[in-house]
């Protein structure tokens, strides 16, 4: 059986962010994209977050992947769970 390497989500995130496709797709995903980086972060599994939110694994696993829009009362539902707070920032569009 071949051994399994381990890494770190911060290694994994830094070579990530050197990838210029990588952050297009992260712009375009950011709330699924916080709440992965948080939930691993915290050490949790979608059905672990799943049922500290009062839904189902799915519902995570599509905000995650940003095939659904989550509602500000879901995504504050998933910051509590996780001991964080959401941050809403409006900025304006380059002229």
């Amino acid at each position: 059986m071949a051994k399994r390497q381990l890494f770190r989500f911060e290694d994994w995130e830094k070579e990530k962010l050197a990838d210029g496709e990588f952050i297009a797709a992260s712009a375009e995903l950011e709330p699924g994209y916080q709440v992965a980086r948080l939930r691993i972060l915290r050490g949790l599994t979608q059905t672990q977050l799943a049922e500290m939110v009062g839904t189902r694994q799915p519902s995570i696993a599509r905000l995650e992947n940003g095939t659904s829009h989550p509602s500000l009362s879901f995504l504050q539902r998933i910051a509590e769970a996780m001991g964080a707070k959401i941050e809403v920032r409006l900025v304006p569009e380059s002229k």
